[in-house]
């Protein structure tokens, strides 16, 4: 006994821009296809949506609309809900990337790690420095001549630059990134030791 073939899917498309019926919205122009899904589509979109061109005060229903939006709450698997407006300081620190998915912002903070080669050959590794605007090009050349080492810009493993310095400079590193760059507080800069993050303050 073979089994039953699924039917095809019916996907209405819209008679203006082309594009099915549900993403009328992304394309070139939405108020031109509104009069056309009123029409043959209305169930795809909620009335407020699709009328705010009709009514003549279009700004005052999209901004009724955004602020139904902004008021659903979403419950978490904890039982507790967050609204829009608590949730607003944490979309500042998300990110969406394609797919869907976020991406965290990340913190302010310098991460300097010495890494030791060869049992006596080390180098000093400075990242995070253009979170705060630093070009770090510049900062390489000025910690070059500062500890007259060579220092230079280079991927890291997780694919951001940072600076790599030639020696142990860790113990004069954090004055000189101070005074240089006013914008770096002494409180965001960090040390890696035994893989520990250790407060340079």
């Amino acid at each position: 006994m073979a089994a039953e073939k699924p039917a095809p899917v019916k996907v209405l498309y819209c008679g203006v821009c082309g594009l099915p019926a549900e993403y009328c919205e992304f394309g070139p122009d939405f108020e031109r296809c509104k009069p056309w899904l009123r029409a043959h589509a209305p169930g795809v979109y909620p009335d407020e949506l699709v009328a705010s061109s009709s009514s003549g005060g279009g700004d005052k229903d999209v901004d009724k609309v955004g602020e139904r939006l902004q008021g659903v709450s979403i419950s978490t698997a904890d039982g507790s809900s967050s609204t829009g407006s608590a949730s607003a300081s944490k979309q500042e620190e998300v990110k969406r990337l394609p797919g869907g998915k976020l991406k965290k912002k990340d913190k302010q903070e310098v991460i300097i790690e010495k890494i030791v080669r060869n049992k006596r050959k080390c180098v000093t590794v400075v990242k995070g420095l253009e979170l705060f605007g630093v070009k770090l090009s510049d900062a390489s050349k000025k910690l070059g001549k500062k500890f007259a080492t060579g220092a230079s810009v280079v991927k890291g493993p997780t694919e951001k630059e940072q600076i790599d310095v030639q020696g142990d400079i860790s113990y004069d590193v954090v004055e000189f990134i101070t005074d240089t760059w006013p914008d770096v507080p002494e409180s965001a800069i960090y040390f890696i030791e035994d893989g520990r993050k250790v407060a340079a303050a």
